[in-house]
């Protein structure tokens, strides 16, 4: 029996059958993340279309029918259309000339199980139909879909050497759709586990938070560790963070809080600020991101006991980043604002206090007694002040 694609939102958008209308249904087909998650009942993101045009073509032919596109890598064969629903990219079916793990020289094809070959899993090479939806499977992969089993098209050894980053993606798409796990794939992720090396840094750092970002990473994350995958690319990674990543997961459940993947990278490293630092340097990231995982590095046991003052000084989002890391409630922080200490240095000097060092003294002194005592009132920072001029600090 032939399989078809259930109805969904984006099947019925009529922006997208202009775009078929355009470029022609014996032309194309919908393929990819669209077309997975669609038969396993899952949102859609994003729509990827493939067509036997060439890129110039379906620039051509999109012109003509009024809809805007943007050469996003026309020299790999991609096209974005511009539509009223949101981009889609499409892509001038594709073989592999040469690769060389990082990198791949392609030439365009006309064949769609040419194209299919050369992705990486058996779910993600599932073409519908661009007109009656009808789902095109050269390598198994709605078998795969159903037992939740992520497979590498053909020999795993040879995908992963065409392109490293493959190893990554198999633990990202196991941990977001595998239930049975395939003994081929783990094998080879694991023997080529070295490969990683060769990647760029933004690549494997990409993936790695793109993991993170998943409901629960912390068993692939385990099982990356046991098959020698994760010392290749967080050696600080060891089973003590692996375990602060289960409870951080378990946390952030209790709490209701969305999961994030810097807080998670942060769960995943010790609790050293020079060894995050030179982590954030290593995977590259952004100057934010690393000053996030710097200050959850910082994280001490009395955080717990004053959030609110944690959130004073280390800003709101550190502040949720120690708590969960710390297993913590972080119901004193919901919908509570940071407030601004109500008193200026020039109010010191206008009470007789030369400008200078001796101010920033008293307004820290003040600021401190003011955090402490829970953020008072201006007339109880006031007598806070009043008692340090008596001091004379």
């Amino acid at each position: 029996m032939e399989e078809r694609l259930p109805p969904a939102p984006w099947t019925q958008r009529e922006d997208l059958a202009q775009l078929v209308a355009a470029l022609g249904a014996v032309y194309m087909r919908w393929v990819g993340g669209a077309v997975r998650d669609t038969l396993l009942g899952m949102p859609v993101k994003d729509v990827d279309a493939a067509t036997t045009h060439l890129p110039e073509r379906v620039i051509e032919l999109c012109t003509a029918k009024g809809i805007r596109t943007v050469p996003t890598g026309i020299e790999h064969g991609t096209v974005t259309a511009i539509l009223p629903g949101g981009p889609v990219e499409v892509t001038t079916l594709r073989k592999d000339v040469a690769t060389d793990g990082r990198r791949a020289t392609i030439a365009f094809s006309g064949d769609w199980e040419e194209d299919a070959a050369r992705r990486d899993f058996t779910i993600n090479a599932l073409y519908a139909h661009s007109e009656t939806l009808a789902v095109s499977d050269y390598f198994g992969g709605l078998r795969d879909l159903s037992s939740r089993r992520v497979r590498f098209i053909g020999n795993p050894h040879e995908r992963i050497r065409e392109d490293h980053l493959r190893i990554l993606r198999y633990f990202r798409f196991q941990a977001r759709f595998g239930a049975e796990l395939d003994t081929a794939a783990e094998a080879a992720c694991s023997e080529l586990a070295d490969t990683l090396k060769g990647l760029s840094r933004e690549r494997v750092a990409m993936e790695l938070l793109n993991l993170l970002t998943l409901p629960d990473p912390a068993p692939t994350v385990a099982r990356m560790r046991a098959l020698g995958v994760l010392p290749v690319v967080l050696p600080e990674a060891g089973a003590h963070e692996i375990g602060e990543l289960e409870r951080l997961v378990a946390a952030e459940a209790r709490e209701g809080i969305a999961p994030d993947p810097v807080r998670r990278l942060a769960a995943l490293l010790p609790a050293l600020p020079p060894v995050v630092e030179t982590v954030a340097a290593r995977l590259r990231l952004s100057r934010a991101q690393r000053d996030r995982l710097v200050c959850a590095a910082e994280r001490k046991p009395s955080d717990a006991a004053a959030p609110h003052g944690l959130a004073y000084r280390e800003g709101m989002a550190c502040a949720f980043d120690r708590l969960l890391l710390a297993g913590a409630e972080t119901s004193p922080l919901a919908g509570w604002q940071v407030p601004e200490l109500p008193l200026k240095g020039g109010e010191i000097v206008a009470r007789g206090v030369e400008a200078g060092p001796q101010v920033a003294r008293m307004l820290r002194a003040v600021e401190a007694r003011w955090v402490e005592e829970g953020f008072p009132d201006r007339t109880r920072v006031e007598a806070m002040l009043d008692e340090e001029l008596a001091r004379g600090n």
